[in-house]
């Protein structure tokens, strides 16, 4: 019989493919395993992100719903909510998780998260610091991380 985890996750990707949120996709990364997927997120249009491809991996446990996936980008990512190590720093992965969210969701908060951060809960100082107190220098190095993600396809 198939565990709450499993008959989730079958709904989740079932859900992404029928009706992709708008810039973005994820299926698990083998047949075998639901549990890990692979994502792509395409940098917003008219934002400094514009026309980046970031990849990130989404891991589930078996408690899933109930609890959320370990999300990390896989992809060279500066943002003030996004450790070195690729891991968000977001509140509905995190405190705030509901077993309402699913990996549309997630994916579409992700997307809002790189055009609106919150620097006041930085994971990243050096990226808070520069998007408080020099803008220009901030979306330069975010169209660098955009061009970048392109170049490793």
């Amino acid at each position: 019989m198939a565990s709450t985890a499993v008959l989730r996750l079958m709904s989740d990707l079932k859900a992404i493919r029928n009706e992709p949120p708008e810039g973005c996709s994820a299926s698990p990364i083998s047949e075998d395993n639901l549990f890990v997927w692979s994502a792509t997120i395409f940098g917003p249009d008219e934002t400094p992100w514009e026309g980046g491809v970031f990849g990130l991996r989404l891991t589930f446990s078996s408690e899933y719903p109930d609890k959320p996936p370990r999300v990390r980008f896989t992809s060279e990512i500066f943002h003030p909510n996004v450790y070195n190590d690729g891991t968000l720093c977001m509140d509905i992965i995190q405190d705030a998780w509901s077993p309402c969210h699913n990996v549309c969701t997630i994916l579409t908060s992700i997307q809002s998260l790189l055009t609106d951060p919150n620097p006041a809960s930085p994971a990243n100082p050096e990226a808070a610091r520069m998007l408080q107190h020099d803008i220009k220098a901030y979306n330069k190095r975010l169209r660098k991380c955009a061009q970048k993600s392109i170049e490793s396809l």
